[in-house]
């Protein structure tokens, strides 16, 4: 077990290496410079700032710097925002992503397990249909178009009703979190229905249920007691992935409705060039996401043994 444990915990460092070697490269090789504005007005100007920012310096210069500032935890200073260190950055606003992806999380877990759970249970009948046809819709619209539906539908309710159901952007309570998080979670939660809706169907015929039925026992406790918690293994083994496709759908939507969080500047960053922000929120969300498919994958490697002792079943 030990052995498994410090060869996931490997790969993950190498993935994380991998990403800040891409970034950084990736970086340097954008066409365009961020100090072609207007605070760089003279080329003096310019040769000085480069010369803050360590720019001046021979790429590989800058590579290795970077890895060892990078090792000791600090990511440098914003290019844009004067005197801001990227970690503050992080420190303030990937608090605000965080809750947003948790409270979506939760949506899009319950929903779908709900969602395939339904759809399993009214097998090829009206509930299962109407079902996958919205899990189809909702994988194939895009974040980004159904948060400009979603907010259109609250102008509108607003208009009808004369009053402020729902906030149309903006972040401080809870009224603002509900839309967005349900949003961010929708395209996942769709994912997971489907999943967790396949897995039923192959529990159901499996020897354990068809014994099961055969002493008697009737169909709502074969769904609670046998079929339902079964079928939630394929899910929570999905749940690391899950986790890094909220996250990163997470900036469209938090540029859209106008939320103070991390994907937010990430996409500020890109759209002037800098350079620090862009390496240093890809790769703390990257060492983040490595963490938690490692976190999900060695709880599973501890686990799903236990269940097949026990069980005998998956």
């Amino acid at each position: 077990m030990l052995r498994y444990v410090l060869k996931r915990i490997a790969y993950g460092a190498l993935t994380i290496w991998f990403i800040a070697t891409a970034t950084f490269f990736a970086m340097h090789a954008v066409p365009g410079d961020p100090f072609n504005s207007a605070k760089a007005a003279t080329p003096q100007l310019r040769e000085n700032l480069r010369a803050r920012y360590g720019l001046d310096k021979p790429v590989g210069e800058q590579y290795v710097l970077y890895l060892k500032n990078m090792l000791r935890g600090d990511f440098g200073i914003s290019f844009t925002q004067e005197n801001r260190r990227v970690n503050d950055i992080i420190r303030e606003h990937f608090p605000v992503s965080a809750i947003l992806g948790v409270v979506a999380l939760l949506i899009a877990t319950a929903g779908g397990i709900a969602g395939g759970a339904v759809a399993a249970y009214w097998h090829n009948r009206l509930p299962d249909r109407l079902l996958m046809m919205a899990v189809v819709l909702a994988i194939s619209i895009p974040s980004f178009v159904i948060a400009a539906l979603a907010q259109l539908l609250i102008v509108q309710a607003n208009d009808l009703t004369g009053r402020s159901l729902l906030p149309v952007a903006g972040w401080g309570t809870l009224s603002h979190l509900w839309i967005p998080a349900l949003v961010l979670g929708l395209g996942t939660m769709a994912y997971l229905a489907r999943l967790m809706r396949s897995s039923m169907l192959d529990v159901m015929n499996t020897d354990y249920i068809l014994t099961a039925r055969a002493k008697g026992l009737g169909n709502w406790q074969i769904f609670w007691r046998h079929q339902l918690r079964n079928a939630l293994l394929p899910v929570v083994t999905e749940l690391g992935p899950t986790i890094a496709a909220i996250t990163t759908g997470g900036f469209v939507v938090e540029l859209i409705f106008a939320i103070p969080g991390l994907g937010r500047y990430f996409v500020q960053a890109v759209q002037q060039l800098d350079y620090t922000v862009i390496m240093g929120t890809t790769v703390f969300y990257g060492a983040f996401l490595v963490l938690i498919v490692v976190i999900v994958d060695l709880l599973y490697g501890v686990i799903d043994p236990r269940i097949r002792l026990h069980g005998g079943r998956r």
